[in-house]
């Protein structure tokens, strides 16, 4: 798949698409149902499905304190769009400059002129442009001037419930793994590359695997039995989530103890996939205690991947 970052970089090759446009955070089975009907409208005018995403995310811009967890980075969105059959990923760089744009200007020289879009499928309450004018019937009207249609993404109802990101991050947030996993299609996961610590698990008997957190909010935190592919290959672990303030740590990151594993992680991209919560993260008054619980933690880790696997 293409990744396209910032308008600049359109070219005349990029023209001739059938687009949608969203955040696609989490790429959730709402999102793949777009995904799905782009895919086949594009196959029926044999022409490249593309997605439009923005970087950082609007919310992120204009109320950063504000802004709900990500569930997913740009590479992780690249890689499951990749993975559905995406052709393009045009990322465009969401600032204030862009932000004022009219929605009109939008439409005709981004739109139009640099992607020459034949079809849009966009969201019923999906707003664009300064002040948020923008908006579906408007993209009707444009459609018909300049040439391309424009059909509705119909919600996705899963048992009654639309699913969307909010949902996601509310079940997350609720230790409702599950209805996460439903919603996704997969169970929730944290992708990263493994960086150096202080070393401090492996001097209490438990080497930990480090991946610092690049998002504002993390969607959980605590103690969770996990599954972690590393080179393709699966292992389970207990992970946590947190700012680890036994050792008065300040930045949120990921720490994964691997069941039976020696290998040298260093530099290494791995997927972390969340099974079960076990805690929450609590400060210890001394290292001791620390290592007591995470003891009990692996144990009653490694007791629910037996259980999982028998």
């Amino acid at each position: 798949m293409e990744l396209v970052r910032g308008i600049h970089n359109m070219r005349d090759a990029h023209k001739g698409c059938v687009l949608t446009i969203g955040n696609f955070d989490g790429v959730h089975l709402g999102h793949q149902r777009v995904i799905a009907a782009l895919i086949a409208k594009a196959e029926a005018l044999n022409l490249t499905p593309a997605v439009m995403v923005f970087e950082p995310q609007p919310r992120e811009l204009f109320n950063p304190q504000n802004a709900p967890a990500r569930l997913s980075r740009l590479r992780d969105k690249y890689n499951l769009l990749n993975k559905l059959g995406v052709k393009r990923l045009i990322c465009v760089n969401f600032n204030r400059e862009f932000a004022n744009q009219t929605p009109e200007y939008f439409v005709e020289h981004v739109l139009v002129e640099k992607l020459g879009i034949k079809h849009l499928i966009i969201g019923d309450d999906f707003h664009f442009g300064k002040d948020r004018l923008g908006n579906f019937n408007m993209l009707l009207n444009a459609g018909e001037q300049f040439d391309f249609t424009v059909t509705d993404t119909a919600s996705y109802k899963f048992l009654d419930c639309r699913i969307s990101s909010t949902e996601i991050r509310h079940a997350l947030q609720n230790d409702n793994l599950p209805e996460a996993k439903r919603m996704l299609g997969r169970p929730y996961s944290i992708v990263g590359r493994v960086v150096h610590g202080a070393k401090l698990g492996r001097n209490i008997g438990f080497p930990t695997a480090n991946v610092l957190l690049k998002r504002c909010v993390s969607p959980v935190k605590g103690v969770y039995v996990v599954k972690v592919k590393v080179n393709k290959k699966n292992y389970y672990g207990v992970a946590n989530i947190g700012s680890r303030p036994t050792v008065n740590g300040v930045r949120q990151q990921l720490e994964v103890h691997l069941f039976d594993f020696k290998q040298n992680l260093y530099g290494q991209q791995i997927e972390v996939a969340l099974l079960e919560k076990i805690r929450e993260e609590q400060r210890f008054a001394s290292l001791d205690e620390l290592t007591k619980q995470i003891s009990k933690d692996s144990e009653q880790a490694r007791n629910y991947v037996q259980a999982l696997n028998n």
